[in-house]
């Protein structure tokens, strides 16, 4: 995350082989449209952050970090109070073009790393094994896991207002003949025309939106019932069941997890 351009400048002069920046962020603070010469790791340690592209949207909930190709232009929402890392890294050179973003699981490795470099902030210039710590974190952040997290967004203006609607008002009623009605399209043309605008199929997206937009309520403390109606599922077995699916837990142990792992909480 780059909130001033004198810090993304200080970002892109850095001749470290990795430049950190550590930062506490409010709900709704929102980091404006820019890129970086770099690669950034934007690591989630608490809360929820959302990455919007051209490429589509990421959500990256607490133990997650999302890749961010170097020369990517991207905005950074915080939707619920966030703690962050970010981890800016030379592009390697076998990095294909016009590359998206992926969201990684955060190793344990990395997590201890990162706390190491975050205390070892004020080492003097050239410290030993500040440098070692930060060449293993760039190895490590190379090689963290893929998750399915992210949820593709459409280009097309029209149908992008229909997402972004649902999202902020999730519901398990939405059925594909209301949105076809709403951009004037024949029930098949609109699933032909979603399909290739996200690369998904209507009712799979939705789901995935669903769980999505549950997480910052999840996050913010809410009892996973009043999220799983909000979610617009009726009870909160079939939530859990699809949460479990996308995330590989139940929402309550998944939030627990993501705390415990973060390095505040250590």
């Amino acid at each position: 995350m780059s909130p001033t351009p004198s810090r993304i400048q200080r970002v892109e002069r850095a001749d470290a082989v990795l430049h950190l920046l550590d930062e506490q962020a409010p709900a709704g603070y929102r980091a404006p449209r820019h890129s970086h010469d770099r690669t950034q790791f934007l690591c989630v340690f608490a809360g929820l952050a959302a990455v919007t592209t051209d490429r589509g949207r990421w959500m990256v909930p607490p133990g997650h970090a999302l890749r961010i190709p170097h020369g990517l232009e991207h905005e950074v929402d915080m939707l619920s109070e966030v703690d962050v890392t970010s981890l800016y890294l030379p592009p390697r050179g076998d990095e294909p073009e016009d590359e998206a973003p992926t969201v990684r699981a955060i190793s344990p490795l990395a997590r201890g790393l990162i706390e190491e470099a975050i205390r070892l902030g004020d080492a003097p210039e050239g410290d030993r094994k500040t440098r070692l710590v930060y060449a293993l974190l760039a190895e490590e952040a190379a090689a963290l896991p893929v998750r399915p997290l992210g949820l593709p967004f459409p280009s097309d203006r029209r149908l992008a207002a229909l997402c972004r609607a649902f999202m902020r008002d999730p519901s398990a009623e939405v059925r594909i003949d209301d949105w076809a009605a709403e951009l004037a399209m024949s029930r098949r043309t609109f699933t032909r025309f979603f399909a290739r605008q996200t690369g998904a199929g209507f009712a799979t997206w939705r789901q995935q939106a669903s769980i999505f937009a549950s997480l910052p309520h999840l996050a913010a403390g809410e009892p996973v019932s009043r999220v799983a109606m909000r979610a617009g599922y009726g009870n909160v077995s079939a939530f859990t069941t699809m949460f479990r699916r996308m995330l590989g837990a139940a929402p309550r142990d998944y939030v627990r997890a993501r705390r415990a792992d973060s390095p505040a909480a250590g």
